[in-house]
């Protein structure tokens, strides 16, 4: 995993790590089931701060791109459009239900999400 952290740069470093790690499995370099390294061992290999990483980590699981299993390590979940689909359809069910109810017509539901997206 060929990760590089800019001390200079604008964006934080968890943030930096965060970013080439998604790309990384979005590219599908890093695939689902891949074991990532610990959060010390990561942190030791980019000379950052334990904390640091495991905000990188933490930050990936509210993503749902990783996940950790206990003792076992943290892997590659898999990307977002793959893990979300249930959450994104019955996100959308509501969406209908409650702009019927409120009376819109599809185009002003659409706005709505468009504006909220």
């Amino acid at each position: 995993m060929d990760i590089n952290v800019d001390p200079a740069a604008a964006q934080p470093p968890y943030e930096q790590v965060a970013t080439q790690i998604e790309q990384l499995i979005r590219s599908g370099e890093l695939a689902r089931g891949t074991r990532l390294p610990t959060v010390r061992q990561l942190a030791g290999e980019l000379g950052l701060a334990v904390n640091t990483v495991a905000r990188t980590y933490k930050e990936l699981e509210a993503e749902r791109l990783i996940e950790t299993r206990g003792r076992n390590g943290t892997f590659v979940r898999a990307a977002r459009s793959e893990t979300d689909d249930e959450a994104t359809l019955a996100a959308a069910d509501a969406l209908a239900r409650a702009a019927r109810r409120a009376h819109l017509s599809l185009a002003e539901a659409t706005r709505m999400l468009h504006d909220a997206w």
